[in-house]
């Protein structure tokens, strides 16, 4: 039996696959962190009025 590229292309995608999988569940917290910092600094922002003189 002879696997050759097909074996390497194999690895290859599983590899991608595992950091893929890794980084998006890594950027998917931030994403959410970015969110809320946003809520509250909106949330802030009505609290606080505009401070126009």
């Amino acid at each position: 039996m002879r696997f050759g590229p097909f074996l390497i292309i194999a690895v290859l995608l599983f590899i991608a696959w595992i950091c893929a999988f890794v980084l998006f569940h890594v950027v998917s917290g931030l994403i959410h962190l970015l969110l809320l910092f946003a809520v509250i600094a909106f949330v802030a922002h009505f609290f606080t009025g505009s401070r126009t003189t």
